[in-house]
């Protein structure tokens, strides 16, 4: 997004606003849902999948979760909630849809926006049609008290999008020497470039807790060395577990198929630790709590 692209969103935005007799603070008001992008610097560690779950994890503390599929190119949440969803983000962008028309229910309770494969980048998309994404993304202030985004991997411009928006960003990584660098990379960007300043880490696919801090210890080092003002916190770790790669397999979740697994276990704890664990006080925190922090990223 450029400069005078988020100049005129900002003003649709204000227009839209003072159409509907709304001030700045309005969404202050209001108790806002909690939105936390999980994202990957690679693809391929179990991103999608711990989404799925973590959803399923949350509810399960009685919370309404919502998840946001953000991975517009390659989208498949739905694929392991065994969903077949009718519309995708798609129809809501072009307005064909509403949002409320456009998700799907699990039978866990989680809200689910598809995101439809093959779509192009939501950075292509035109003033007006990101107008309309947000007044639909608005409506979700009544659905949810957590809002997961599954972002794609890396850094494109989608994936920074969307991790931009959130209040919180979610790092998945494994003990890859590739995983690791290309995380470091992604939060790099986006503490240069979009100005986030704090990201929590999840260590995926590991032996032990020993293992996962140690991958934990080489991203912090780094981060404390070349990127100054930028913390990383330990979100927890998913250990290898049989259950979960046969889970997996047959496009499922483990918290379904074995809810007393190693994994499922350690699901759960990171979970629950999210929702004990409150919102950092200088986040956003606003939907206009989506958009608005986009416009503020690249202002």
């Amino acid at each position: 997004m450029t400069l005078d692209q988020a100049k005129g969103l900002r003003n649709i935005v204000k227009d839209h606003k003072a159409a509907r007799g709304e001030s700045q603070m309005t969404s202050h008001k209001k108790n806002l849902p909690r939105v936390i992008a999980v994202t990957s610097g690679k693809g391929g560690v179990g991103k999608t999948n711990l989404v799925g779950n973590m959803a399923v994890a949350l509810t399960r503390t009685g919370k309404r979760v919502a998840v946001i599929d953000a991975d517009v190119g390659l989208a498949n949440i739905d694929i392991i909630f065994n969903l077949r969803p009718q519309y995708n983000i798609r129809h809501v962008i072009q307005s064909e849809k509403t949002l409320k028309q456009v998700m799907v229910t699990s039978v866990h309770g989680v809200k689910i926006l598809p995101g439809g494969s093959g779509f192009s980048d939501l950075a292509h998309l035109s003033d007006g049609e990101k107008l309309t994404l947000l007044s639909e993304f608005e409506t979700l202030i009544d659905m949810a008290d957590i809002i997961l985004v599954d972002t794609g991997a890396g850094i494109s411009a989608n994936v920074l999008y969307f991790n931009s928006a959130c209040d919180e960003v979610v790092v998945i990584a494994t003990r890859e020497p590739t995983s690791i660098t290309d995380a470091y990379a992604m939060m790099k960007v986006m503490s240069q470039e979009y100005g986030t300043k704090y990201f929590k880490l999840i260590v995926n696919m590991v032996e032990s807790e020993k293992e996962a801090k140690k991958v934990y210890a080489s991203l912090s080092a780094a981060l404390d060395k070349f990127l100054k003002n930028v913390v990383l916190e330990y979100g927890g770790y998913i250990p290898m577990d049989r259950q979960l790669q046969l889970a997996v397999q047959k496009r499922s979740l483990v918290m379904d198929t074995s809810p007393d697994s190693v994994s499922s276990k350690a699901i759960h704890k990171i979970a629950q630790d999210l929702v004990n664990h409150p919102l950092r006080e200088n986040t956003n925190g606003n939907l206009t709590f989506f958009m608005n922090k986009v416009f503020q990223a690249v202002s």
